[in-house]
């Protein structure tokens, strides 16, 4: 690949980088510097030269909205970038929970995915993830806007740090302080509230993916802290940048190969599927997804399967409480770029 290549994926990176919902992950990126710098170009190379079955997970329940269902962030960029990586030659298939299968089957519908690639798993058995694990095989396991578990003291301590001098001792009594015997290992949402009776632990399949397939290589998307692959960022750099008062609560202790921050996880999605489309010649694909034809998805999931946005609770066809114009600037910036 050459410079070129790069340089567009880091433009695409900084398209995606903006924080208007201020969840404080972005904007303090400004003064503390970019989190997880060239994950988007590192995972984009990866997908390019090594992924053959790629396994989607997204689905985050909002049960406190007027009619409880999943909200509108994660299931379009997790759609978007299942049918640009098939474009590219690549097998895919998506996971959700039964909670927030209604909202993901009608993502998939409205984008003309193969509903056969949707897999609804239910946890009930003990042995659900054995039973996952043996049907396929998988190169790489990916999350997008997917809920997991916060820190306890052991996830604390094996956190990779700079330094293992002292000065850890201030994190480790700031955690001491800030998060409760009680919310260990708990899935929270961003008004700090445990949300585990909602959400299936489908992050069990990123923890024992190599018991399974010791090759297989994992990707995180997020934009709030709580999400799957935020593990790799240390609880501190988390708890200093989330703006809120259950910054604490909120930090997710599963750990991706790659994590991928953005302003919205539709946004980190798009984005990697618009690179992996550059590095395999294949960006003809992402100019079917003009303004028009997201704006019908994201109607279709709200009027097929209720969706809700997650930020206000409400019943709409917007992602996380943006004016739709707002929400579409990064894709439609992705675009310019690529028409050039």
């Amino acid at each position: 690949m050459g410079n070129t290549h790069t340089e567009i994926i880091r433009e695409f990176d900084r398209l995606i980088r903006r924080d208007p919902g201020k969840r404080g992950l972005i904007s303090s990126e400004v003064h503390s510097g970019p989190l997880c710098y060239d994950h988007l170009l590192q995972s984009a190379h990866e997908l390019k030269q090594n992924a053959s079955q790629v396994v989607i997970a997204t689905g985050f329940y909002v049960p406190s909205s007027e009619i409880p269902a999943a909200e509108t962030d994660g299931p379009p960029g997790a759609i978007l970038l299942a049918l640009v990586l098939e474009a590219c030659g690549i097998n895919t298939s998506v996971i959700t929970d039964e909670l927030c299968a209604p909202v993901v089957a009608s993502t998939v519908e409205a984008f003309s995915y193969p509903p056969s690639q949707l897999n609804v798993l239910s946890t009930d058995q003990s042995d659900w993830v054995e039973s996952f694990f043996s049907r396929q095989s998988i190169s790489h396991l990916i999350s997008i806007e997917r809920v997991g578990p916060s820190h306890t003291p052991d996830s604390f301590e094996l956190q990779q740090r700079a330094s293992r001098d002292v000065c850890t001792d201030i994190p480790r009594a700031e955690f001491q302080k800030k998060v409760p015997r009680d919310h260990f290992d708990r899935c929270h949402n961003m008004r700090g509230e445990i949300i585990d009776e909602f959400t299936a632990p489908l992050h069990q399949l990123f923890e024992r993916l190599s018991e399974f397939f010791p090759e297989a290589r994992t990707i995180g998307v997020g934009d709030g802290g709580n999400e799957i692959g935020m593990g790799a960022v240390s609880w501190e750099e988390l708890d200093r940048r989330i703006d809120s008062e259950y910054s604490g609560l909120i930090p997710c202790r599963v750990a991706t190969d790659w994590n991928i921050v953005a302003g919205t996880s539709n946004w980190g999605a798009s984005a990697l599927a618009a690179a992996v489309a550059l590095l395999n010649a294949q960006t003809d694909v992402l100019f079917q997804w003009q303004r028009e034809e997201q704006q019908k998805v994201l109607e279709s999931m709200v009027r097929e399967a209720n969706a809700v946005d997650g930020v206000t609770k409400q019943r709409e066809a917007t992602v996380d409480g943006l004016p739709f114009l707002t929400y579409m600037q990064p894709w439609e910036g992705i675009l310019t770029i690529l028409a050039r």
